[in-house]
């Protein structure tokens, strides 16, 4: 289980109607191009039952609904989208630790020169499936 540096961040008296899930995914969903293919293929995830894709903003802004689905996933997933590597450095901030990660880019993705076509979002989420599978 993934574990939180700090679970009495976590303050559940407001609900967005997140549940928890024992894999999660986080996506980049930047602007540029690979920001859209990590939001595109956590979505795809969430669609076929591999994981449920939550909120990385609402982890980067302390909501504590949201931080409560992190506490309690066995499995946290981030996908980034460049090598910024935002989702995973907001994850870390929160006080995240020993989840897994990998970039669009690591794929041959490059920013500025990768469109969100659904070869791109498949070989994305693929990518996750993997990851999401292994021990």
């Amino acid at each position: 289980m993934v574990k939180h540096m700090d679970e009495s961040k976590s303050m559940s008296d407001s609900s967005c109607g997140c549940c928890a899930a024992p894999k999660v995914v986080y996506a980049c969903s930047g602007s540029s191009d690979v920001g859209e293919i990590s939001d595109r293929a956590a979505r795809q995830l969430t669609r076929e039952g591999v994981c449920k894709m939550t909120c990385i903003a609402g982890i980067g802004g302390h909501v504590g609904a949201l931080l409560d689905v992190a506490n309690a996933a066995e499995t946290i997933l981030a996908i980034d989208g460049c090598p910024q590597n935002c989702a995973s450095k907001t994850l870390e901030h929160a006080g995240y630790k020993g989840f897994k990660r990998f970039g669009v880019y690591e794929l041959g993705l490059p920013k500025g020169k990768s469109p969100a076509t659904a070869e791109n979002v498949d070989k994305v989420a693929r990518k996750g499936k993997e990851l999401l599978s292994s021990g």
